[in-house]
């Protein structure tokens, strides 16, 4: 039996994954931002109040999770996404999306680290997305928290891993879960209507009212996403980053190709600039 501690566990892979673990016996401390809103009455779970946008609630969360006793895995899960060209978006908006998805997910990395150096090591999963890769035309805010925590996570797992911490990145594609009808939408500047936000935009109307989207056509599942997540935290050696999904898997490769391509056509320059 292994110890689970969860972030975002009301909805989408946080509640799936709950749920999936409970289902094979493994303990679980789920952390949820509305009291109530995980009410799964198991007796393998923990359900504790967190909400990343206040440091003394992830602070608490924490002390009272590791209180219980070890922890061999923490995912943080926990997020949302907002849309907007960025002149769309306002400065209060920015700020929420990058308190939460960012600086909150650094905040509550932060706050574990400590117990699980103490305790000997652990794992630590990061869930992104393929958005932490790959950037689309009015998720700019939302990107740069996926990007930023990406990039926080790869560094970190280079300070930790000599304790016995290991991380992985999770980056999901297009899964049907709560995320799109949750999305934070900007008023909007009808200057974008006929760009390639004005499109995306309309495809994410469709799909929050159930109709199908080209953008979007082929969905990852939610349940054997869960489940590689699952079986990659419990393998002898445990991936770097893990893909889910042949959209993100298809996107991410592209735009890794198309970076390395264009980082080799200026190679010249960035030899001459020694």
């Amino acid at each position: 039996m292994k110890t689970w501690l969860i972030t975002g566990a009301a909805s989408g892979f946080g509640r799936a994954m709950t749920e999936q673990l409970l289902e094979r016996g493994d303990r679980v401390i789920a952390t949820v931002r509305r009291p109530g809103s995980l009410a799964l009455g198991h007796r393998n779970l923990t359900v504790l109040h967190l909400d990343l946008t206040d440091a003394a609630s992830i602070e608490a969360a924490v002390a009272a999770a590791f209180a219980t006793g070890r922890i061999d895995v923490v995912v943080g899960n926990a997020g949302y996404g907002i849309f907007g060209a960025a002149e769309e978006l306002d400065a209060a908006a920015i700020d929420r999306q990058i308190a939460t998805n960012l600086t909150g997910a650094i905040a509550f990395i932060r706050a574990v680290l400590p117990h699980l150096r103490a305790q000997g090591g652990g794992r630590l999963l990061q869930v992104s997305s393929e958005g932490g890769q790959v950037a689309y035309p009015g998720f700019s805010a939302y990107h740069a928290s996926k990007w930023g925590i990406e990039g926080f996570v790869e560094a970190v797992s280079q300070e930790v891993a000599s304790f016995g911490i290991e991380t992985l990145i999770v980056e999901p594609g297009p899964t049907p879960t709560e995320f799109i009808g949750a999305i934070d939408m900007a008023p909007t500047l009808t200057e974008y209507d006929a760009t390639a936000v004005g499109m995306v935009r309309s495809s994410l109307r469709n799909l929050a009212d159930g109709n199908s989207s080209e953008s979007f056509a082929r969905l990852a599942d939610l349940g054997r996403s869960v489940g590689a997540i699952i079986a990659a935290a419990d393998a002898a050696a445990m991936p770097r980053r893990l893909a889910l999904g042949s959209t993100a898997y298809g996107n991410i490769r592209a735009a890794l190709a198309a970076r390395l391509e264009e980082l080799d056509a200026y190679r010249e320059a960035a030899l001459a600039a020694d």
